[in-house]
């Protein structure tokens, strides 16, 4: 293990929250749960302000709801957060190329392998003109942690939270260490948790105690070597700079059970069509296509078929997952599906198979046109024309009948971003019963004021999130 702190941690602050808080003044200081709002949501970031009244990420959001009923309840805005993610994660590479996301608001860096840090002093520094970084670019605050392993920095960073910095000086870990719950150990979760203190372990010092052959009888020869080494505070896990991604899916979980068939059906081509949208959104492709469907009883299953070749072709995907979706029984109903593609390549085989299903379906097409030409032809003769919205339409008339799509109905979603043409930016505090409640205010104004108008508002418009902080012209600017 080093014997410099310089692998660095950070986390940003309720992520997600942080975030709202900062792009709407309103809420500022207040209690924000962002995450899914349905019956069956759950709160995937809250605030610290929120965190007092016991709500914590991954909480059910009708107990959310319970414990603070007059918080902010917002969707999340993911394209928003990417944006800040890709903001933070260009800090960090400046300090090293060997840096590893963890999650959008995660990550390693190995300072010394950017020769930013290469002791206490030069750790410290480099730490701390991350964090003033972080908040003048994105306006947001990280918690930094320096240690000389991946474990140790982590802990430390969760020990400066929120909006801190701990460094944990080489020679002095296991002291911090031993009072600590073993939950702190990577890999550690309640059932080892419960395995170990049925053994009478609780702590990280009483492993150590225990010895390596205690550990390995309770837990086996490579989870107990592995847990005796963290407690000892050895890790000698290097940071990755690059983790290649072994699959692309989505997936949606419905406020009421599905039991229709055919609506399970248009899902699951739904979810296919975004999944390749983000296929291609990474230039990947891929050969195997998974279905994953969650049950009424909260039984999962997953089925998956290989193809012949990677293919992005969504005409393929969905093929594919309406296959595999004949093989499950949907009785009972459905809360989840997703649709997900593996055997990633960064590269497209032509699919001749999926072409000559392609060409196959333009000769059907063709030939049932002109069976209807030719019916239509039998009934009237040549002359033979349909009136549809007053205009002449049909064989004769030399154009086909066009069925109008139904519009789509806008949807205000709580907490984005909408513009109005006389009161300009704003976000969606609710909507329903036929009306959307919008706060009118931008990252750099004072709280404002709130207007209800018809869902249906044609002055109204969804748009794209303002950034936190406004970019500050240079002198390259002026000159151009």
């Amino acid at each position: 293990m080093r014997t410099a702190p310089t692998i660095l941690h950070l986390d940003m602050d309720a992520f997600f929250a942080s975030a709202e808080q900062a792009s709407k003044p309103s809420l500022r200081g207040k209690a924000v749960i962002v995450g899914g709002l349905g019956p069956r949501g759950v709160v995937s970031t809250c605030s610290y302000e929120a965190r007092v009244f016991g709500v914590h990420s991954a909480m059910p959001m009708a107990q959310a709801r319970r414990l603070a009923p007059n918080a902010a309840y917002l969707v999340p805005r993911f394209g928003l957060y990417r944006q800040i993610s890709e903001q933070v994660m260009g800090l960090l590479r400046e300090l090293s190329p060997l840096v590893e996301p963890l999650s959008l608001d995660e990550a390693f860096v190995d300072l010394e392998a950017g020769e930013t840090a290469w002791d206490e002093r030069s750790a410290l520094l480099a730490g701390r003109k991350l964090r003033a970084d972080i908040r003048a670019v994105t306006g947001l605050t990280g918690s930094v942690g320096l240690a000389a392993c991946k474990m140790l920095a982590k802990i430390a960073s969760e020990q400066a939270k929120p909006d801190g910095l701990v460094l944990i000086e080489p020679g002095t870990e296991r002291a911090l260490l031993a009072p600590m719950s073993v939950r702190i150990l990577p890999g550690v979760g309640p059932a080892t948790g419960d395995h170990l203190r049925r053994g009478g372990i609780s702590t990280v010092g009483e492993i150590a105690e225990a010895g390596e052959d205690e550990l390995v009888r309770l837990l086996g020869k490579a989870h107990g070597l592995a847990l005796y080494a963290m407690a000892l505070a050895r890790d000698e896990r290097p940071v990755v700079a690059e983790r290649d991604t072994k699959s692309v899916s989505v997936e949606d979980t419905y406020d009421v059970d599905i039991h229709d068939r055919v609506r399970v059906r248009m899902e699951v081509q739904r979810l296919a069509d975004r999944c390749v949208q983000r296929l291609r959104g990474a230039h990947l492709s891929g050969r195997t296509i998974v279905l994953k469907v969650r049950r009424y009883d909260f039984s999962t299953l997953t089925r998956s078929e290989t193809l012949r070749g990677p293919t992005d072709d969504p005409s393929v995907v969905r093929e594919a997952a309406a296959r595999l979706l004949e093989a499950v029984d949907t009785t009972g109903g459905v809360r989840l599906l997703g649709v997900g593609v593996s055997g990633l390549a960064d590269y497209t085989q032509e699919d001749l198979f999926a072409q000559a299903q392609a060409q196959q379906a333009l000769e059907r097409a063709a030939e049932d046109a002109a069976v209807v030409v030719d019916e239509g032809a039998e009934r009237g003769g040549a002359e033979a024309v349909e009136e549809v919205a007053g205009e002449a339409v049909g064989p004769a008339a030399g154009r086909v009948p066009e069925v109008p799509e139904p519009a789509a109905e806008r949807q205000w979603r709580a907490g984005h971003d909408v513009r109005h043409a006389e009161f300009g930016h704003g976000w969606v505090q609710g909507s329903g019963l036929g009306r959307v409640t919008v706060r009118f205010e931008t990252p750099d104004s004072l709280p404002g004021r709130v207007k209800t108008f018809r869902i249906d508002d044609p002055g109204l418009e969804v748009a794209e999130p303002l950034p936190l902080v406004a970019r500050v012209p240079s002198a390259m600017d002026a000159e151009g």
